[in-house]
């Protein structure tokens, strides 16, 4: 598995695309099912732990305040000594975000009859083609607003560095990587569709199974009676 072309970030690159989110316009006998792209805020959130930096940020102005009231027994000491570290903190978090938009603003995930194709990347955009017939299974996180994870575990000996597929990533699957559609609004309508089209692609029978939330633990997407989320059967 490789990446079908790459490029700089310099100019408006994607409009240089013959076909959006795509490195060529389809061949006659591929049909486009579905493009989109993450929710840049469920991003943050998920993907660049948005929430869990703020609380470690809210943490560490409370702990420089309660030293400094220990040490001087001032609290009007302790107030004039948070806004520096809250404004350093503010801008951490406005990075985080602005990370989180630029990346869901440079992806977009296509589905066709015949394969998943993934274009990733803020400053050199890669595209990632995926067959079908080089999935071994998927999987599907759902959260309480619709929106979900799809992760896809590529057959053998096909792999995709870690690195080169972050945020777009299952977690902690480091020695074997997944690609993973993140954060896909109307995230169960999109694994119903992509069920259909590998099914029909494969000649397998396959049902979209939710999944536990990505774990560091195991080596496929797995339900609770133990089968993977897509799969032959």
């Amino acid at each position: 598995m490789k990446a079908a072309h790459r490029h700089g970030a310099s100019g408006h690159e994607h409009e240089f695309e013959p076909q959006r989110g795509l490195p060529e316009t389809l061949p006659k006998d591929e049909t486009l099912l579905w493009q989109g792209s993450p929710g840049w805020r469920m991003l943050a959130r998920r993907a660049f732990h948005l929430r869990k930096l703020a609380l470690y940020f809210a943490a560490m102005v409370l702990l420089r305040a309660a030293f400094i009231y220990h040490d001087t027994g001032s609290l009007a000491a302790a107030l004039r000594a948070t806004p520096a570290p809250m404004a350093l903190a503010a801008v951490a978090l406005g990075l985080v975000l602005l990370l989180a938009w630029l990346s869901a603003r440079s992806t977009v995930y296509t589905i066709t009859d015949k394969r998943v194709v993934m274009r990733i990347g803020i400053v050199l955009t890669l595209t990632f083609n995926i067959p079908f017939k080089r999935i071994a299974s998927a999987g599907l996180h759902l959260e309480s607003d619709g929106s979900g994870d799809l992760p896809l575990m590529l057959l053998p000996p096909d792999r995709i560095a870690y690195l080169h597929l972050w945020p777009h990533a299952r977690p902690w699957r480091l020695g074997r990587p997944e690609p993973m559609l993140r954060s896909v609004p109307e995230a169960a309508s999109v694994a119903r569709l992509l069920t259909q089209a590998w099914s029909e692609a494969t000649g397998l029978a396959a049902e979209p199974r939710a999944v536990p939330e990505p774990s560091r633990a195991g080596t496929a997407p797995q339900t609770g009676n133990g089968q993977p989320a897509l799969a032959g059967h």
